[in-house]
């Protein structure tokens, strides 16, 4: 291992993900309770941002990554049920409330982009009726709120980051799914799919096995033949999409809502009255779903981190994680010779963002190339990628790169 400064690069034995004998990979979609969550703490966080700086020209200390969605209750039946009670949504941790003089209304700005994002994302959710909003969102502790008065602003914690590069079959494979079982031209054509799609993939030599969770929305279904029904026209269509998706795959398996029981009638099958087991089957937080690059990949490193809601400037566990990705990324496209990277990045409270403590490349290379030929040209797109780390940072404040 050779290092340059407190930058690292290293080549590791072993194969990339890709030949790996088995893999496992999910993604939980816009309609699951954890997305859910993930998505409007980071709308949050965008809304505040674009305040902060309207008012004071740069972003104040604030972290909104404690939500929590409280599971509602419904009756979901053919033709159509109803909510009995409705879903809550509790915004939680910290933010700036005043700055010199100047009050900004922080639960107001978090329940306007809550409905925003309820209103573009989940078709029958009506954010007036279906969901009630807690604002727990206290005042920052005076040490971390300082960090953000000073010249330059520091990390908010010792954290770190991982990323890595490229994407698997598997894992580009079971993002596209959902992504394609939640856009428009599929609801289109199948209006009764709700938004609460989950998929986990498991790839055993090449042959790839989807597992996807689907809910219905009961309006949609009159009775149970009409379920099976369009079930398996979902399912037809799925493996359509998969297998022109999974190119290197020499088989396809898709299994669709596997706890269905026919012999129960209506309670054996998956039915939700708004598309979301949020409405009454299960509850959401921060922090619990995909991985900042999308899904929830079991075999790759990983953080314990929620970067969802996190400030977007000072905060590492959020900037790093994120950033780890990115430069995995660029080293893999830009540098050849490289068949998979791995990207740590290691904070220390109250540094600059720009140095970290640790920023560290694992590589397995092509079997002719050595780590002399390509260690410069990696350190050199670290450091490039840190020294504009923050104009990354003000995408992440604009809601430029999805956290999940």
């Amino acid at each position: 291992m050779k290092t340059t400064r407190n930058i690292f690069v290293e080549q590791v034995p072993g194969l990339p993900m890709e030949e790996q004998p088995t893999e496992l990979v999910e993604r939980k979609g816009v309609g699951h309770p954890d997305s859910i969550t993930d998505a409007i703490m980071d709308s949050v966080s965008v809304e505040l941002c674009r305040a902060y700086l309207d008012h004071f020209g740069r972003i104040m200390h604030h972290n909104i990554d404690k939500g929590l969605l409280v599971a509602g209750q419904t009756s979901p039946q053919f033709g159509g049920g109803k909510v009995d009670e409705p879903m809550k949504l509790v915004f939680g941790d910290r933010a700036t409330y005043a700055y010199q003089g100047v009050d900004i209304p922080v639960g107001e700005i978090a329940e306007a982009a809550a409905r925003q994002w309820l209103r573009g994302n989940l078709r029958f959710v009506d954010a007036e009726n279906h969901i009630v909003f807690q604002n727990e969102i206290k005042p920052g502790s005076p040490e971390l709120t300082d960090i953000f008065a000073r010249e330059v602003i520091g990390a908010n914690d010792t954290s770190a980051g991982v990323g890595y590069a490229p994407l698997s079959e598997t894992e580009e494979v079971v993002l596209a799914t959902e992504r394609y079982l939640n856009s428009t031209s599929f609801k289109a054509a199948f209006p009764e799919a709700g938004e609460d799609i989950k998929v986990m993939g498991y790839r055993f030599g090449r042959h790839l096995t989807l597992t996807v969770a689907l809910a219905f929305v009961d309006r949609f279904i009159p009775d149970l033949k009409t379920y099976f029904d369009r079930k398996a026209a979902i399912h037809d269509e799925v493996q359509t999409f998969v297998t022109r998706e999974a190119k290197t795959m020499e088989a396809v398996t898709v299994d669709i809502n596997t706890l269905d029981d026919p012999e129960r009638g209506e309670g054996g099958v998956y039915l939700t009255v708004l598309g979301t087991s949020a409405e009454g089957g299960d509850g959401g937080q921060v922090g619990r779903g995909n991985r900042v690059n999308g899904v929830i990949a079991f075999n790759r490193p990983s953080t314990t981190e929620a970067a969802a809601g996190k400030n977007p400037v000072s905060h590492v566990g959020k900037i790093y994680n994120l950033l780890s990705h990115e430069i995995a990324g660029k080293v893999y496209r830009e540098v050849p010779g490289i068949r998979e990277a791995t990207v740590w990045l290691c904070s220390q409270i109250g540094k600059p963002i720009d140095q970290p403590l640790m920023a560290a490349a694992a590589l397995i290379l092509e079997p002719d190339v050595g780590l002399e030929e390509v260690q410069s040209s990696v350190v050199a797109v670290i450091d490039r990628e840190l020294a504009s780390i923050h104009s990354f940072t003000q995408r992440l404040a604009q809601g430029e790169l999805a956290v999940w």
